[in-house]
């Protein structure tokens, strides 16, 4: 398991209140703020990626999308296999 890392966090107390019952009523700990924050922070990140990455492409046509996902996923199987 990687090494846990502290955070201290200030939330409103309107967001502190809706998460707390959000857990309760979905059957979980309160306790587990920490796995829903990470969760949610995870969700954040891949979320921000995935609009970055729809921006950057956004002027390649959709058959040009598709050679350049295809060129990279050969690339990441070549390599792969060599190790």
């Amino acid at each position: 398991m990687p090494t846990a890392i502290r955070w201290t966090l200030e939330v409103s107390e309107e967001t502190d209140q809706a998460l707390r019952e959000f857990l309760d009523e979905s059957g979980q700990d309160p306790q587990c703020l920490a796995g829903f924050v990470e969760e949610a922070v995870r969700w954040r990140l891949l979320d921000t990626t995935v609009q970055h990455l729809k921006a950057r492409n956004a002027d390649l046509s959709p058959t040009d999308l598709e050679a350049a996902i295809d060129a990279e996923v050969a690339s990441v199987r070549a390599a792969h296999r060599r190790s």
